[in-house]
């Protein structure tokens, strides 16, 4: 943490241009840690910090991780071109912090999304290198199988990979549900893999990350949380699945 005037501070935190942010301040509308402040210009320490703009409290973040419990009919994109996009399921800061999808769902599937501004972190995560398990829940169009469930455990065919692609785990969850982890992240893998199977996917939700499960952050459809260190650390982690 360091010290910055404030109309860096704002600005870094997505509340505007920094000409907007200095008048924010010159008006009376900011507030640092409870006391307002009238120069853009002073030096404040960000650790620590809590802002009040226009009456509504903010804690200065460097970057911000957020996990988003996805509905349907959201593009994962910031120019999308059918349905909205997720970033208005978010504040208005985030959208002038750069806040970014890590990754991508279909605008017809469901569950965990990570956003983040930390270009780094939506690298890292986003690299197949790291192979992440990601725990899906999909709902078939026939019954689940016995030998549906053996074919994607031993690894389907699609017709641009080089090599057959399996699932880490598949385990039968119902007549028309299926819960498959996956390691690769290849477009739309799980809708591709269940049809070379000889199924169909009529519906899919993200349920975990890693070790990281959306049931135990609480957030109903279009609902989105910040990330701590811990839940951060649990993104690598094993799912146990």
């Amino acid at each position: 943490m360091s010290k910055l005037s404030l109309d860096r501070i704002l600005q870094s935190q997505g509340f505007g241009t920094r000409k907007y942010c200095r008048t924010l301040v010159e008006d009376g509308e900011v507030a640092v840690n409870g006391v307002v402040h009238d120069s853009y210009k002073t030096p404040v320490d960000t650790e620590s910090l809590v802002l009040t703009v226009f009456d509504e409290e903010w804690v200065y973040r460097e970057h911000v991780y957020i996990a988003l419990h996805k509905p349907a009919n959201f593009e994962c994109s910031r120019k999308p071109s059918h349905h909205p996009g997720v970033l208005t399921l978010l504040p208005e800061q985030f959208t002038w912090r750069d806040v970014q999808p890590v990754g991508r769902l279909d605008h017809d599937t469901t569950g965990m999304l990570l956003m983040s501004d930390d270009g780094p972190f939506i690298h890292a995560q986003s690299s197949p290198k790291r192979h992440v398990p990601k725990v899906y829940q999909a709902t078939t169009a026939e019954p689940v199988t016995d030998e549906l469930v053996a074919q994607l455990l031993a690894g389907v065919q699609l017709h641009d990979e080089p090599a057959p692609l399996a699932a880490q785990v598949c385990i039968r969850r119902g007549e028309h549900q299926l819960e498959i982890v996956l390691e690769q992240g290849k477009y739309h893998q799980v809708k591709r893999m269940l049809a070379a199977a000889g199924n169909h996917c009529s519906a899919l939700h993200r349920s975990a990350i890693g070790g990281l499960e959306l049931s135990a952050l609480g957030l109903e459809e279009g609902e989105w949380c910040f990330l701590d260190a811990a839940q951060l650390a649990l993104l690598a982690g094993s799912t146990g699945a």
